[in-house]
């Protein structure tokens, strides 16, 4: 069973991590802007249409600010659970100045802050619902599709894991032959690195038991609409 003590306020509210997550942004977002960006167009608006997302974990708005460079007539809520993230993101949408604007919001707790709207034309996520519990993944689910207008997307940023070690094992070899150093990186993490990574994989679970949760919470148009390897973009719609 996977340990439900909460690890994100650890990380993710520390001063130090922050400060070098920030550092490294721009590496990171290279190798993920094409996945940004297929995610933006997933999204059933054109160049000119006005429209708002909400942006939920939001970290330092790179996703969103993938969308509003897609759209830019949209404006964007982001909701972000550490407050360091927050003045990071800030500075980093500074040339969207008026598009945005930031919430802080503890996914984990499933209580949304009155001040996202209820009527949003669209919901993203990237690279956080695998940090939630499955209780709380389903609830989110349910909690998105009341916050969509009728009609309005979801999609998901997320890495997943497969039940079969032989798909687990070749989705391995080919990450390590895309980065040279990634075995070498595994097998010499820094203890604070190795209690990041814990934090990354204890809620993984595979892509079909997060498409359930999907259909379950009344979505239609549940498919996988992007993957690579481990890594995929998948979504729903609230029925008009």
């Amino acid at each position: 069973m996977a340990d439900t003590t909460d690890s994100n306020a650890a990380i993710w509210k520390s001063d130090e991590i922050i400060k070098e997550w920030a550092a490294k942004a721009n590496e990171r977002e290279k190798t993920r802007l094409a996945h940004w960006q297929t995610m933006a167009k997933l999204l059933p608006f054109g160049g000119s249409d006005e429209f708002m997302f909400l942006d939920l974990g939001a970290g330092m708005g790179a996703a969103a600010r993938t969308v509003l460079d897609c759209y830019p007539r949209s404006t964007v809520v982001l909701a972000e659970f550490s407050p360091q993230m927050i003045v990071e993101g800030t500075r980093e949408l500074a040339p969207y100045d008026g598009r945005f604007r930031y919430l802080e919001f503890d996914m984990l707790a499933g209580v949304w802050p009155e001040e996202i709207p209820t009527d949003l034309d669209a919901v993203i996520s990237s690279l956080c619902i695998h940090h939630m519990p499955d209780n709380r993944k389903q609830g989110l689910f349910v909690e998105i599709y009341e916050h969509l207008v009728p009609g309005g997307w979801y999609f998901n940023y997320d890495p997943v894991v497969s039940p079969d070690p032989v798909v687990e094992a070749t989705w391995q070899r080919t990450n390590d032959r895309e980065d040279p150093e990634a075995e070498h990186k595994r097998n010499h993490r820094s203890p604070e690195e190795q209690a990041r990574y814990e934090n990354h994989v204890r809620y993984l679970i595979p892509l079909d038991q997060q498409l359930g949760f999907l259909r379950a919470a009344g979505y239609d148009g549940v498919d996988v609409y992007w993957k690579y390897l481990d890594n995929v973009i998948y979504g729903g719609h609230r029925p008009s």
